[in-house]
């Protein structure tokens, strides 16, 4: 199988928790809109070799100009979300070209995810066949009841937050793709998809600064943390 990996951006949400009048994709985090910095990481990535973005059909003449603006040279095509984030990613995979083993799938609302954690999972799926990146809860997690009443406590070395990117072998991720279709199973997140056709996914150690753009309060964590790094990408 190629060793070539093509990621694919899902960047279709519709930003409601972000109480914006346009995509929060679009939101400059000190300075630099969220899909920028995003597609950055991916464009400083050694394993991947192209990408793909799907976005709300409304967003792709904004998209297209920041891509040109800011010098974006991996991205090879742009198309329109679905209705939930597995149909979005779904259309995204169907745009893969011939000739790619892996695809590795992430939000576009985590900026600030690194080139180098992007390629450690990238390398650590050309060994497992699947992998993510995740990170150690640092809260104990209660498994309650319809009454809000603890029923268990799981062990916290056994459990993980899981980031992206995501990624697969090429192959299997379309037969979990094909399979949650013909099922009709609708998950949030990609490693589900192949657990349900019986593939284990590794998790690559992350960090807790690739958090995900979800209300207006990440937007001061993320400046924070840019700010910690020195404002790279």
């Amino acid at each position: 199988m190629m060793k070539k990996c093509c990621a694919v951006i899902a960047a279709a949400g519709g930003s409601s928790r972000m109480e914006l009048d346009f995509s929060k994709q679009f939101f400059p985090i000190c300075g630099v809109p969220v899909i920028v910095r995003t597609l950055r990481a991916f464009e400083n990535a050694g394993t991947v070799d192209a990408v793909i973005v799907v976005c709300r059909s409304s967003d792709k003449k904004r998209l297209e100009e920041y891509i040109t603006e800011y010098g974006i040279k991996k991205v090879i095509s742009i198309v329109a979300g679905g209705v939930t984030r597995q149909e979005s990613a779904a259309f995204g995979a169907a745009a893969v070209p011939e000739g790619y083993g892996y695809i590795a799938v992430h939000d576009g609302a985590r900026p600030l995810v690194t080139p180098e954690e992007i390629d450690c999972c990238v390398n650590d799926c050309f060994v497992t066949g699947a992998s993510a990146l995740g990170v150690p809860l640092k809260d104990t997690v209660k498994k309650i009841d319809a009454g809000g009443f603890v029923v268990s406590t799981p062990k916290r070395s056994e459990i993980m937050a899981i980031q992206t990117p995501q990624v697969f072998e090429y192959r299997i991720y379309m037969k979990a793709l094909a399979h949650a279709q013909e099922t009709g199973a609708d998950y949030t997140d990609d490693c589900q998809l192949v657990e349900h056709i019986g593939v284990k996914v590794h998790i690559c150690s992350g960090d807790y600064g690739n958090i995900k753009i979800t209300t207006p309060d990440d937007i001061y964590s993320a400046e924070s943390i840019l700010k910690r790094r020195g404002i790279s990408l």
